[in-house]
């Protein structure tokens, strides 16, 4: 019998071949056993990766999803480690400006004593991955164009998913890879009692703030604990205190022996996105165009709220998620645009390597008629959608949150009123919890004052010089007109503001189960703001929808050509992070610095003592200062450097929704988390260069330091068998 192999398969297959970057790559768990060759020079020769890459067993299997970050149990009683600034939602909800988990930290001395999480926390437990490609672009499918396609696509998604959610407690979705030439229907237990167990205090978990973020060297600890809970019956549930820890089939164990320079690392987890296989255009247009004006917008924005809440923890402590993630992601950004700029030609080795594919494909008359015009098309069709999303961005800067919540609330009533099969993704009956559970989040977070003044400066620059970006249907609901300035804004939004109920809080909830007609006869200024504008919102998306189709058939064929000539080359070509269980491989290294210096692998406890100024971001607790100083170790230090290492580096290919991720060893022991990359690295979610890519590690012996003589978290220690 002869196995053909598609082109998907046999590119995926050829990961076994010797690549010039043998580490770049966030692999399927299932192609572990093929990059056998490549991973011997880098320390893995005696490793079982069949077995390390087994989703059914340790270590794979212990590896959850937040859905965002990553995370792993760590015992068998559902303990669950992930990173302080995954958790950081999660400890601001349960913080008040009387009990400040936020600053001074929490430790649950009993079950009894965790807390429940944020509304909207959750673990997804990995249950079952297979390819569905071939049952979602049928030859019929793949003829069609536009809305059209999506349109059945959508469909056959949404019969993969409803078969797969018939097994009640189950979260499923089909993940799109390689730019739509991959299909994969993914089966997650949803866990929806999550509690909080322990979190360091503010300036462990975050010590170095966002001077230090993506930052090294660095001597952050940042990581926090869960629990996963499950109801008497041990299936899923909502929260009750007759629930039970979840007790899961497999979690880590803890290395044994101590880690060292040189030593191979792997990184389970689920990476977010990457661009790689992304177009020259799309890279042009985000680092032309795109990254300059996020970059500006997100600056003024933290500012704004820093000032505002400056001095008043209440509002502090709503917009400090909101300040975190703009702060990180703004930092991000600016280190992509630097080093984007510092290269001087990206876009044109974007560019080289796409070329011997364009070649390869007109070379060949049968190729030429199957992807050439796809190559012509999408382009053009780009475009178009580089516009729309410039204006999608400009929207929502200008838009006051609880219009937004407003807008939200009236199209899930809309699309109430058709069956479930034929609502829009996001808004079918499997999503109702998770719209309580946003809008729950939303009264935690929400402080009216700071989302008014954020929208009235932005609005006051966009009046100020009418364009395209923000239109005139949007800025006619809002009561205002082009040349509106600042005082008068503000007097507008503060009006809407003072005779909204639905901006009061309350009885938000109340409007998750009404009619579209009561929000369409509602006098509530905000809601009737949100039915102004829902005629212009849904033509919007229906004509976004039929670009998007086309952009879809275009690159599902632009990728098949891509996937088709990797197999006639034989290259290795890794799928970019889609949110779905990836595997990375590197070793625990230093690098040359930026300014001539050498990074060394590790840091130690020593560096915070020297990193203290009792203030702003370097402000270590009193106790742990305590403890470095009179050298209580405990069995923590290493040897060869003297002191606890606190974070190190290693060469693994990481991007954000890898926040949480275990760092094992070749034995598959947890020897920390990963939590952080290097500012001039972070442009791999471009373009990898292994000369620069450093992933920032908290070590486990530091945690396990921090919880033993600082916090004294025996319980923990003890659950986890230390």
């Amino acid at each position: 019998m002869t196995l053909r192999l598609s082109p998907l398969a046999a590119a995926l297959a050829l990961a076994a071949l010797p690549a010039a970057h043998a580490l770049e790559g966030m692999w399927l768990p299932e192609q572990l056993p093929q990059l056998r060759k490549a991973l011997q020079p880098e320390g893995w020769a005696g490793a079982n990766l069949a077995a390390l890459g087994n989703r059914a067993q340790a270590p794979v299997a212990a590896v959850v999803s937040l859905g965002g970050c990553s995370a792993s149990f760590v015992s068998p009683q559902g303990l669950v480690v992930t990173n302080h600034h995954c958790a950081y939602g999660s400890i601001q909800h349960n913080s008040t400006p009387q009990r400040d988990l936020l600053r001074n930290g929490f430790l649950a001395e009993r079950f009894e004593d965790e807390l429940p999480a944020s509304p909207t926390a959750r673990i997804y437990v990995n249950v079952e991955a297979r390819e569905v490609t071939g049952e979602v672009l049928t030859p019929a499918t793949q003829a069609l164009s536009g809305a059209a396609r999506l349109k059945a696509i959508e469909a056959a998604h949404k019969h993969l998913v409803a078969g797969c959610e018939q097994d009640a407690g189950h979260r499923c979705q089909v993940a799109v890879s390689y730019g739509g030439a991959r299909h994969e229907l993914v089966k997650m237990l949803e866990i929806r009692d999550v509690r909080l167990v322990h979190a360091p205090a503010d300036m462990v978990g975050r010590f170095g703030g966002d001077t230090d973020n993506w930052i090294w060297p660095r001597h952050t600890g940042d990581y926090s604990f869960y629990r996963a809970y499950v109801g008497p019956d041990g299936k899923p549930a909502d929260f009750n205190p007759a629930n039970k820890p979840y007790q899961p089939a497999h979690h880590l164990k803890l290395a044994q022996q101590p880690l060292k320079e040189g030593d191979p690392v792997m990184v389970a987890g689920y990476p977010g996105r990457t661009s790689r296989l992304r177009l020259p255009s799309e890279m042009a247009f985000a680092f032309d165009v795109q990254r300059p004006q996020q970059i500006a917008a997100y600056g003024a924005r933290i500012d704004l709220l820093q000032r505002l809440t400056r001095g008043q923890r209440e509002a502090e402590l709503r917009v400090a998620p909101t300040v975190a993630g703009l702060s990180n992601a703004h930092k991000n950004w600016e280190g992509q645009q630097a080093s984007f700029e510092r290269s001087g030609d990206l876009v044109a080795r974007k560019t080289a390597e796409w070329a011997p594919v364009r070649a390869w494909v007109e070379a060949d008359p049968q190729r030429q008629a199957r992807w050439s015009s796809a190559f012509s098309a999408i382009d053009e069709l780009l475009q178009m959608q580089h516009l729309h999303d410039l204006q999608s961005f400009w929207m929502e800067q200008t838009t006051p949150a609880v219009l937004n919540q407003a807008r939200t609330l009236y199209r899930a009533a809309q699309q109430r009123a058709l069956p479930d099969a034929e609502r829009e993704p996001g808004f079918q009956a499997r999503d109702a919890a998770r719209h309580q559970a946003a809008l729950r989040t939303f009264e935690r977070r929400y402080d009216a004052a700071t989302d008014l003044a954020v929208a009235r400066q932005f609005l006051e620059g966009a009046l100020a010089n009418p364009s395209e970006l923000l239109p005139a249907p949007f800025i006619a609901a809002l009561g205002l007109e082009p040349g509106t300035k600042g005082p008068a804004i503000q007097a507008r939004l503060q009006a809407l503001n003072e005779s909204s109920a639905l901006a009061r809080g309350g009885n938000r909830e109340a409007w998750l189960t009404r009619p579209a007609a009561d929000f369409e006869a509602s006098d509530d200024p905000w809601i009737r703001a949100a039915v102004a504008l829902a005629p212009f919102d849904a033509e919007r998306r229906r004509s976004q929808r039929e670009r998007a189709g086309a952009i879809d058939q275009a690159r599902t064929q632009v990728m098949q050509a891509r996937l088709a000539h990797a197999q006639a080359t034989g290259q290795a070509l890794a799928p970019d992070a889609n949110g779905t269980l990836r595997l990375s491989f590197g070793q625990v290294k230093g690098r040359p610095g930026v300014d001539g210096s050498r990074w060394e692998a590790f840091t130690t406890l020593r560096g915070i003592l020297d990193k203290h100024q009792g203030k702003g971001d370097f402000d270590a607790p009193a106790a742990q200062r305590e403890a470095i100083r009179a050298g209580r170790f405990d069995r923590f230090a290493a040897p060869e450097l003297r002191s606890v290492p606190v974070n190190f580096l290693a060469t693994l290919d990481t991007t954000g929704g890898n926040s949480g991720s275990a760092v094992l060893n070749a034995k598959g022991e947890l020897v920390g988390l990963l939590f952080d990359g290097t500012l001039d690295g972070v442009i791999a979610e471009w373009s990898f260069d292994p000369t620069r890519v450093r992933s920032i590690c908290v070590d486990a012996r530091y945690m396990l330091w921090q919880m033993t003589v600082v916090d004294k978290a025996q319980r923990l220690l003890r659950e986890m068998g230390v």
